[in-house]
């Protein structure tokens, strides 16, 4: 039988038409057949989740704490995945000082807020985020990994991931998958080896939320180059930055870029062969996913002096090619200083951001 209480089934005069009495009479109203009613007693579900779909996010949260149907309503797998309508995401920024904070920011409002991130234990930590969720990776201990939500403070610990556990070098990528609504982790680590200023060990462990543990993908040893600390997952495919050593006296380039299908086969061909190349020298670069494609935000380095920056750009790949989409104004650029690594950046469906420390405090550029 189907169901005929939503108002989808109610005609379009009949839904014009007052059907009820929305007044409010007291208690000590002589009216001996009027009574009170309430407006959200006879709105459906279906109705309050269309209506909830047009507030700002920070308003629809303040209105988790009217009513618990109200608060069932919005915090319900199927509202928060089936009935959200697209809105300008939101900026979320992490700091390393003494303490741990989070903040994000609405770009709909316009405003900062706080967030309490009691799931971390230190604020020394790599971050990387999909989807809403953010994964933590603690910078002294990087087997201590967590998962949370930083709008609903709902956090999980996972399981020590497998191999060093005090690696030189580590990044850490996530991604959820809208469909399913899992979520995986993609953690490389890399590590000298012991009295050899050649060889690095370089390994990548994937973490699948389905079954709640992580397998070794693969593991290779790098001759003149070592892996880094940015990383991202794009339509399947982990990309990392790797950086030479010079120990083999490759000094220029000093960054390459490898990538591993985490979806497919074990395959016996080496990173390296099947690595690519970055488009100019860089003073250091940042890897985003922008719609599953990947993007590089790179600090292009001077002449013969790799390690000042002349200018930020923007490069995307297409088949193993890149192609400039563009480069940072001078006047904004003018901030940034002039050595390497002085600038971080964040993707989303409809920007990029960039967030650097200028002067006494950071500032954003998008």
């Amino acid at each position: 039988m189907e169901d005929h209480s939503s108002w989808d089934y109610l005609p379009v005069e009949h839904i014009r038409t007052p059907v009820f009495n929305s007044g409010v009479v007291s208690e000590a109203s002589n009216g001996g057949n009027d009574f009170s009613i309430s407006l959200d007693a006879v709105v459906p579900d279906d109705i309050l989740e269309r209506i909830f779909t047009f507030l700002p996010i920070a308003s629809m949260m303040r209105a988790t704490s009217v009513c618990k149907r109200w608060h069932d309503i919005i915090c319900s797998r199927r509202f928060l995945w089936t009935h959200m309508l697209p809105q300008r995401p939101w900026y979320f920024m992490f700091t390393s000082n003494k303490t741990a904070a989070g903040y994000a920011f609405d770009p709909i409002l316009r405003k900062w807020y706080d967030l309490e991130l009691p799931y971390i234990d230190k604020s020394s930590c790599f971050i990387s985020s999909s989807c809403g969720l953010v994964c933590f990776m603690d910078n002294d201990n990087r087997n201590t990994i967590s998962v949370c939500n930083p709008i609903t403070k709902h956090s999980r610990r996972l399981l020590e991931p497998p191999g060093e556990t005090l690696p030189d070098y580590s990044t850490i990528a996530m991604n959820v998958d809208r469909l399913s609504h899992k979520y995986s982790i993609a953690l490389a680590k890399s590590k000298q080896i012991p009295e050899d200023f050649v060889r690095w060990d370089f390994s990548v462990y994937k973490y699948d939320s389905s079954s709640g543990s992580w397998v070794t993908s693969v593991r290779e040893v790098f001759v003149g180059w070592r892996g880094g600390d940015n990383s991202v997952i794009c339509d399947g495919v982990l990309y990392c930055l790797i950086h030479s050593t010079g120990a083999l006296g490759n000094v220029n380039p000093r960054h390459g870029l490898i990538m591993y299908d985490l979806a497919g086969e074990p395959s016996e061909t080496s990173l390296m062969q099947t690595s690519i190349s970055v488009p100019c020298s860089l003073t250091c670069g940042r890897l985003v996913n922008l719609k599953e494609k990947l993007v590089l935000v790179g600090g292009i380095a001077k002449h013969n002096r790799p390690d000042i920056i002349k200018g930020i750009g923007i490069w995307e790949l297409h088949e193993r090619q890149w192609h400039e989409v563009a480069r940072m104004p001078h006047k904004f650029f003018q901030g940034f200083g002039e050595f390497d690594d002085v600038f971080a950046c964040s993707e989303s469906s409809w920007a990029k951001s960039r967030f650097s420390h200028v002067g006494a405090g950071p500032s954003i550029i998008v």
